[in-house]
């Protein structure tokens, strides 16, 4: 992929987020919806975005039973994502159901850690190890399930990486050298990201709150 890029258009009007992508669909390799935005705009509203002519990465991070998630899967296989989430959490027999139902044409990469957390996180939730302890075994599991990849933070994709060669790396909570954090607690910049072998770097509100997105995404671009 030229552009590794995926601008995250989870903003809550359907108009707003199509003008955002028109903006800088010269800037980015492909956009990625969320939870938000499938919950408000549904099937339609990834219709209307996949007009614009990018791969559409849907992170719904879906995490039941395996039957369940097995179900979603196959009722999103109209909307043919280049890139789905699923929670690595859910086990291993979740995951491969996960994968196996997927469109042919779909990576299903698993969410190990979400960069929200930290090691204090883990140990309120009884998980033992730091959160980069635990991202490296999730991984290990959705390798062992079939997946074509998981989602992590900077700090961890190139301990992946050596041990998941032929991996896709999904990298979300990136932020430029100059950027404030927000609610990540485990940000890197996108270069440093690429650099240690990430595949696809989620960009969000430094491009899309931005006072000139588009040159937020070509300076962003310009740096890898």
């Amino acid at each position: 992929m030229s552009n590794p890029i995926y601008l995250a258009l989870d903003l809550p009007r359907l108009d707003a987020a199509i003008a955002l992508a028109q903006k800088v669909k010269g800037h980015v390799g492909g956009l990625k919806l969320g939870l938000e935005f499938f919950c408000a705009h549904g099937h339609h509203g990834v219709h209307e975005v996949a007009k614009v002519g990018l791969p559409i990465f849907l992170d719904l991070k879906l995490h039941d039973i395996p039957n369940t998630v097995a179900g979603a899967m196959q009722s999103i296989h109209v909307l043919e994502p280049a890139i789905v989430t699923i929670h690595a959490g859910g086990g291993r027999a979740m995951m491969e159901d996960a994968k196996a139902a997927a469109g042919e044409h779909t990576k299903v990469v698993a969410v190990t850690v979400l960069t929200s957390l930290d090691d204090g996180d883990m140990a309120s939730m009884g998980v033992g190890g730091s959160a980069y302890d635990q991202a490296l075994r999730l991984a290990d599991l959705a390798q062992e399930a079939g997946l074509d990849g998981i989602v992590c933070s900077g700090h961890e994709v190139a301990a992946i990486h050596k041990r998941w060669k032929k991996g896709y790396f999904v990298v979300p909570g990136l932020r430029p050298a100059d950027g404030t954090l927000g609610d990540q607690k485990r940000a890197v910049t996108p270069r440093a990201a690429r650099d240690a072998g990430a595949s696809v770097l989620v960009i969000g509100r430094p491009i899309s709150r931005a006072e000139d997105p588009v040159a937020a995404a070509r300076a962003i671009e310009a740096t890898l």
